[in-house]
Formats: C-alpha cells, structure tokens, sequence
C-alpha cells in the first residue's frame, strides 16, 4: 500500500491490523502524533487524512491506500517556518507537557477548515451556512472538544486557535506545499 505522508510518498508493507497511528509512529518514525487512549476518545492521535481530521488509533492503515496523510510534522512549510497555529500556540501558551499538542494542532487544522468552508457545529446559529462560521470561543471549544488537555490549557489553546483562525494561512499546512 501506498500513503502519502506530509508530502512524501511512502510504499509500506503492513500487516492489516496495524493502525495508522502505529504505521505513523512505529514504521515511518513520525511520533508526534500521540497514542493516549487508543480508544479514539482524547484525540491525542490526531492527523488529517486528505484533509479531514481523524483519530489515527481507529483507522486500519490498509484502508487509507492512496489517501494524503497530515501530522504535526507536516505542519509547517518546507522551509521550516512554522504554520500559524505553531506560532500562535507559542505566542499565547497553548501548551503545557505537550503530550496533547501535537493533536490539538491537527485538530485546530481540521476545525478552521470546516468552518472557514461554513460547516456547523453543534453551537453553530441556525441559519443558512454557505459563508464561514464566526470563530467565537464557544465555537471554538465546541469544535475541539474532541481533543483532551489533561494539564487543562484550555483557555490559552481557545485563545491560539481564535488569533490564528484570523490568518487565512492557517487552513493550509506545509505538507499541501509540497503535494
């Protein structure tokens, strides 16, 4: 099977048990996505998968042959500059032991995409959605709330994830640059 993995195809002979998250972590030596639960309820295994965000603990990697696979690493641009969501979870904080960034990034990611493409959220005013959803801090949190901080930095990623969904950049990752 193949996957391409922040840009880079990679050609992979994996036995059809093994996740995507182990594939990442444990065949492809990227190990920023983080396996907490395994059980898909904290979602520090967070990646986009041709653009969408997913728990990579639930996924088998057979079933993603072909797809686009973004983790924390494909963040930032092929330069190294970080994407505005790195830079803003530095700027305000958003982090504490980091063991849950990684995830919370690739979710911030996903969760700007969806609005931006005016997808609701539970919070979302009923109205017709064509335009972006407002990146209030109840919809922010609403759109996170898959996504566990044990160290309770909450408040700081709410702020991160509101002053980078300003910046248009802030839908797009490093690994779209190279693709």
């Amino acid at each position: 099977m193949s996957l391409r993995v922040n840009g880079v195809r990679h050609d992979l002979d994996l036995d059809h048990r093994v996740t995507l998250l182990d594939a990442l972590r444990e065949h492809l030596d990227l190990t920023g996505a983080k396996k907490g639960c395994d059980h898909g309820q904290c979602g520090a295994c967070t990646v986009l998968v041709d653009g969408r965000r997913v728990n990579g603990c639930l996924l088998l990697a057979v079933t993603l042959d072909g797809c686009r696979v973004t983790t924390v690493e494909g963040l930032a641009a092929p330069d190294g500059t970080l994407h505005p969501l790195q830079r803003a979870f530095i700027e305000h904080d958003a982090f504490q032991c980091g063991y849950c960034t990684p995830g919370q990034l690739c979710s911030a990611v996903g969760a700007l995409r969806e609005a931006a493409a005016g997808h609701p959220s539970h919070v979302t005013p009923p109205a017709p959605q064509e335009a972006p959803a407002a990146l209030t801090e109840a919809e922010i949190r609403e759109r996170l709330s898959g996504n566990l901080c044990r160290c309770g930095a909450y408040p700081a990623i709410v702020r991160a994830v509101a002053d980078a969904g300003a910046d248009a950049a802030a839908t797009r990752t490093g690994a779209d640059v190279i693709a």
